[in-house]
């Protein structure tokens, strides 16, 4: 776990015994299943039923099969080599998902699904009248899951201890690169497409705007402290507390070098009463 639960709609969708299974779970749960559906249908001679499943273009323009605008994600194929891949997916969904779901919650998380699901193939039907496109599978959609947790703890180190960051930097650029030397532009524009939608989603979400907040309140603030006068301590009001800045910027210090979840409970209070009290004064 990476930081604390800090949305209300962070609720477990059902329980197994004593364990709760909340929404990433339940979609890598689904996703599985789906696999194994294939895997007998392929065995069982239905590949047929697949087709019609699959994301394709000209089927949605010319025979109005809308459906395959959201069942493409969840046929999986049972190669050796796509089975390996969806298993790190899976692995990115659960891990990260669960992450980035208990920071916006539960109903952000699912619009943010949503909206990834359905973005890419809406914006390939769009180009279909000029380029046929098919879509398949998963896997952009639960790496634009990675690039929103990357969003929100930037600097959590992870594999070899490279942080979030810049490992989300390497692996699209990677994958582009890739891409652009097979010329494979419908999967580019999906690509650019996911992940822009996963990072916008973080930064302009209610939530992404609270990280916006943290991440530029230090560098933006410092100015205007040194531009401010202050008044002389017989104008202050009796009680009156201490300069907010002074208060806040080592847990914004903190959260740059270390990243929000290695706050404690008590600097997290500080957190929340800052912000309401600057929240107060913007009114």
């Amino acid at each position: 776990m990476f930081g604390v639960a800090t949305s209300d709609d962070y609720q477990p969708v059902a329980w197994m015994g004593r364990y709760p299974i909340h929404v990433p779970t339940l979609l890598v749960i689904t996703h599985v299943a789906c696999l194994i559906a294939t895997c007998f249908l392929l065995a069982l001679g239905g590949g047929a039923i697949l087709n019609l499943l699959v994301f394709d273009s000209a089927q949605v323009l010319h025979a109005g099969r809308f459906w395959q605008l959201a069942t493409y994600a969840f046929v999986h194929s049972p190669s050796p080599m796509e089975v390996l891949w969806f298993a790190v997916e899976m692995y990115m969904l659960f891990i990260f998902g669960r992450e980035v779901e208990r920071f916006i919650g539960r109903r952000a998380f699912l619009a943010l699904y949503a909206i990834l699901l359905f973005a890419p193939p809406i914006l390939l039907t769009l180009v279909g009248a000029w380029v046929r496109a098919g879509l398949a599978g998963s896997s952009m959609i639960h790496f634009a899951v990675f690039i929103a947790f990357a969003a929100l703890y930037p600097n959590v180190e992870l594999f070899l201890r490279i942080m979030a960051k810049w490992m989300a930097l390497i692996f699209v650029a990677a994958y582009s690169l890739s891409l652009f030397a097979y010329h494979g532009w419908a999967e580019l524009a999906v690509l650019w497409l996911s992940v822009g939608i996963a990072w916008g989603f973080i930064h302009f979400h209610s939530a992404g705007l609270e990280m916006s907040w943290l991440s530029g309140w230090t560098s933006r603030w410092r100015s205007r402290r040194a531009l401010r006068v202050l008044p002389s301590p017989a104008q202050r009001r009796p009680g009156e507390q201490e300069d907010i800045y002074d208060t806040i910027d080592p847990v914004l210090e903190k959260i740059s070098k270390q990243g929000i979840g290695s706050l404690t409970a008590g600097e997290r209070r500080a957190l929340d009463r800052a912000r309401n009290r600057l929240l107060k004064k913007s009114k």
